[in-house]
């Protein structure tokens, strides 16, 4: 009996050697437990799962996933072992325009690309076949919170920024400026720590556009520079400023999830259709407000034991079969 064998190509080529499945230095926070657990479930099913570098073009009949990469389709494609299965596109069009460009192609490739939404929200379906789009669940690495994090008493009442310094490929819906604009008028406050890559960095691509340039001083004032573990960062406050890249139905990242692992209520900006996926109780929409000052005199005013119940809400919800779609969804995908 012929061996089952997947190989994918993964979102960059630092994770081929199948780093992609191991736990390295590139496993920070426990990001690629996801494919780990992958490999290993699929190993015991008697499936080898390797990254594409790997892949002999006399192996035999293959299975191929793209999670972004588009630098080999061309190859494969043309190969008859080769089964073009599924194309995940996890960036949004605010960061990565062209493999949304590329959807025309990628649907007529694959049996099914994994997108944020299926309807076209944030992106044209003009030349896509819009039958083989598939609802992408970001892939999560835990279904439980991680107590040592969630569990921290020793907070303060403020909001912490994990975010790097990024310039947008283009302004439409993105939330970039929106992101500076309120950890400066919260700054005014002294109520917000910015955490992350670049922000110090001069005469950068990423710093180079005005609501970065206009800004940097007080930026730079809140910087705390970067951080080791997201969740020891986290686990220090009671609120967290989550904003996606950008404003697109169903586009939520590991960035509202990380919250709710630590314990840190997420302020939190993005897919429209949020409560469609996550308890309303869970988190704090920023949109609700009229402006940064209402905000503001919200989180001020807000009591211990409302700070504590959306807390426990995000728990809950983490620990539910409800969070099954994002912990699971390779599995499911998978298997």
């Amino acid at each position: 009996m012929r061996t089952r064998k997947i190989f994918i190509d993964p979102p960059s080529k630092a994770f081929y050697k199948n780093r992609f499945f191991t736990d390295s230095e590139l496993n920070r926070d426990d990001c690629l437990r996801p494919y780990i657990e992958l490999k290993e479930r699929l190993h015991e099913q008697g499936i080898e799962l390797n990254t594409f570098d790997l892949w002999d073009e006399n192996c035999g009949p293959i299975e191929y996933y793209s999670f972004g990469m588009l630098d080999n389709l061309g190859v494969v494609a043309a190969h008859p072992d080769v089964t073009m299965k599924g194309f995940y596109v996890f960036e949004p069009p605010i960061v990565d325009p062209s493999i949304y460009k590329s959807l025309p192609r990628l649907t007529s490739m694959f049996e099914e690309v994994y997108v944020h939404n299926t309807h076209g929200d944030g992106y044209s379906l003009d030349g896509v076949d819009s039958s083989k789009l598939k609802k992408l669940f970001w892939p999560q690495p835990f279904g439980h919170v991680l107590e040592p994090f969630w569990q921290n008493e020793d907070r303060v009442k403020k909001i912490v920024v994990i975010n790097g310094n990024h310039k947008p490929a283009f302004r439409s819906n993105e939330l970039y400026s929106k992101r500076i604009e309120a950890m400066v008028r919260l700054s005014e406050k002294g109520l917000v720590d910015l955490y992350g890559r670049g922000w110090e960095r001069w005469l950068t691509r990423s710093s180079m556009w005005m609501p970065y340039l206009m800004n940097r001083k007080k930026l730079l004032s809140i910087y705390k520079g970067s951080c080791e573990s997201k969740f020891e960062v986290l686990s220090r406050y009671d609120f967290c400023l989550c904003f996606e890249n950008m404003i697109m139905d169903s586009y939520m990242t590991e960035k509202l999830f990380d919250c709710l692992y630590a314990g840190v209520i997420p302020l939190y900006w993005g897919a429209p259709d949020v409560d469609q996926f996550i308890p309303e109780g869970a988190y704090i929409d920023v949109r609700s407000f009229s402006g940064w000052d209402e905000l503001t005199e919200y989180i001020e005013a807000m009591p211990a034991s409302v700070i504590e119940s959306i807390r426990e809400a995000g728990k809950q919800f983490v620990e539910s079969e409800r969070m099954n779609v994002f912990s699971r969804s390779l599995l499911r995908n998978f298997t």
